[in-house]
């Protein structure tokens, strides 16, 4: 599937172009049971005065019922680097005006999860504010989502009293230690089970809730402690996606009926936009993003150099051969280029993900002396698992040599690094993303029940998936419509090409409409299986072509899997380096 929209200077173009506020009210009437009326088109940030979005605000009774209050707070005392620090703690805060309430039994892990705030639950935050950013108006605030595989986030809490955090390994620490204002933000997503028993997290319900987040921070942000000129995103996997959003689609309008439903702060009573929710700083670990490629990017990277035949995980070969003839033309379509001005195509592809790989490795040896690499032939010695145990496997070097007396990487074998890859975590299946409805398989983990109406399990959401839904019934494909993929999102009232541009980073970089933060921190391990290294590589230099965007930390961090804040000590002093080059927040608006 093509995307949905270009960034500015790029070749590819929404075919329709961009929707236009009708066909989003059209489409959110399919996504979900909200009741909408129709709005006009946000007025331009750029042509309406701060000012009068001040007293737009002092206005609108629902902005004053979101109104945050300074005194209800409790303290705890946590421990960190081993000295006490008090904590004031402002528990889960709902951030909208009409939050979705929710059932009180959620699915979860291996059984069914009893919730206890039922009607803001997921649209809420709890705020942590560390002794040193009690009266500082100043401070960054950290700003974590927790919805990893983009599954609904129930309101949780990372600061816990009595809890010890070591400031060298936990982001939540290092971030309390900073004098940053720590929050934990919950949001819909994919498996929320709404109290009529619907399912309200459909795209573009995630992003939607953080932006409703962001807004309710810059609404009260004469009152809160820290500044909602310094919020910084952070996220993995799922959540490394909604940051990357977040961050890309700052003030778009497409959003507003959207945040107008659900009683977001800045929406007017005629639906126009008075507030921002544009962010500073994204911090994204190995974003599951561009969905709609997704699968296409997956395919092509397995199969190109053989991956899934020489791991016995080809189960469908031609298949996955089809869905990989995609990728080429849509790496065209996107007009990037690498660091030395080159065209990045399918054809240069490999060869980019060769140098970031070396690129990953020699910048792990040359960060410390004592760094070393499994020669060839050596093993790498690999120890995963979690609370419930961990287990140590061993796989053979067979495809990076290295030179650990200079600290000198000499050469890499594609081939063979992307079979390690796919050995030390076995390949998902095919297709990867799409893939509830096809082959008869209604119980896949993948992201297909992100998309749809609230009133139906899952929707595929991909030509692939879609025109080979074998499953009858489900509402979902070919064989349900009488309609292929093209003819079914060719028709005006179709919404899931919507959902699909409004949780899609790509296509909000470069755009004029959207205001992309400014600084960028984003991290792919070099083992992670989940998604393909191109969706990674695609982001960065599609950042790096956006003249709103002031710095760009891409790497593949080195023999990492699919896990995020493993290098805590360097993301929160890239996080210190931006803050600072920016100067004082006070007053400052969109910097």
């Amino acid at each position: 599937m093509q995307r949905l929209s270009a960034p500015v200077g790029h070749t590819a173009v929404r075919p329709t172009g961009r929707p236009a506020p009708g066909r989003l009210l059209r489409g959110l009437a399919l996504v979900g049971s909200l009741a909408l009326t129709a709005v006009a088109t946000p007025v331009s940030f750029a042509a309406a005065p701060a000012a009068s979005f001040e007293r737009d605000r002092t206005r609108d009774p629902q902005d004053a019922s979101l109104a945050f209050d300074r005194s209800a707070y409790t303290t705890i005392t946590v421990t960190v680097d081993g000295r006490p620090v008090n904590v004031r703690r402002y528990k889960e805060i709902c951030y909208v005006a009409d939050p979705v309430a929710a059932a009180p039994q959620q699915p979860g892990m291996g059984g069914s999860t009893t919730i206890d705030n039922t009607r803001c639950g997921y649209e809420s935050m709890n705020v942590f504010v560390p002794e040193s950013a009690f009266g500082d108006q100043r401070a960054p605030i950290y700003f974590a989502v927790h919805n990893a595989g983009w599954m609904a986030s129930y309101v949780k809490a990372s600061v816990t009293a009595g809890a010890a955090y070591d400031s060298a390994t936990s982001n939540v620490g290092a971030a309390l230690k900073a004098g940053y204002v720590f929050v934990d933000v919950a949001n819909r997503s994919r498996g929320l089970v709404g109290a009529d028993g619907s399912s309200p997290g459909k795209a573009p319900a995630a992003a939607v809730d953080a932006k409703g987040a962001v807004r309710y921070l810059r609404l009260n942000d004469a009152s809160m402690p820290g500044s909602a000129e310094r919020i910084v995103v952070n996220g993995t996997s799922g959540g490394g996606a909604l940051s990357s959003v977040l961050g890309a689609s700052g003030n778009d309008s497409a959003y507003d009926p959207y945040l107008s439903a659900i009683g977001a702060a800045g929406i007017d009573s005629k639906g126009r936009s008075t507030l921002r929710d544009d962010v500073f700083a994204v911090n994204a670990y190995c974003p599951i993003t561009d969905l709609g490629n997704a699968d296409a990017a997956y395919e092509w990277l397995y199969n190109v150099l053989g991956t899934r035949a020489a791991t016995g995980s080809s189960a469908h070969v031609a298949d996955a051969a089809a869905i990989a003839a995609a990728f080429p033309a849509y790496e065209k379509s996107l007009g990037l280029r690498d660091p030395d001005g080159s065209k990045l195509t399918a054809a240069t592809m490999l060869a980019t993900l060769k140098k970031e790989v070396v690129r990953s490795a020699q910048t792990y040896l040359d960060a410390d002396p004592a760094h070393s690499i499994p020669a060839l032939g050596e093993n790498f010695v690999i120890v995963s698992g979690g609370p419930g145990g961990s287990t140590t496997k061993s796989y053979v070097n067979d495809w990076l040599d290295v030179d650990n007396a200079t600290n000198t990487v000499r050469s890499l074998d594609l081939t063979k690094y992307l079979t390690f890859v796919a050995t030390q975590a076995a390949l998902k299946t095919t297709p990867a993303f799409d893939a509830v409805g096809v082959y008869g398989n209604t119980t896949s983990g993948t992201e297909t029940n992100l998309f749809g109406p609230y009133t139906q399990k899952y929707l595929n959401y991909t030509e692939f998936g879609w025109d080979h839904n074998d499953v009858a019934g489900d509402g979902s494909g070919l064989d349900d419509t009488g309609l292929t993929w093209k003819q079914y999102v060719a028709r005006k009232g179709t919404a899931v090409d919507d959902q699909l541009h409004l949780i899609d980073p790509m296509d909000f970089i470069g755009s004029r409409d959207a205001d992309t933060a400014p600084n960028w921190y984003v991290r792919n391990g070099t083992r992670d299986r989940d998604t393909s290294f191109v969706v990674g590589i695609n982001l960065d230099r599609a950042l790096e072509a956006d003249p709103q965007v002031r710095d760009v930390n891409f790497q593949l961090a080195w023999n990492q899997p699919h896990a995020g804040n493993y290098d805590v000590p360097e993301a929160m002093a890239w996080i210190a380096e931006v803050v600072g080059r920016a100067g004082d927040p006070q007053g400052s608006g969109r910097r």
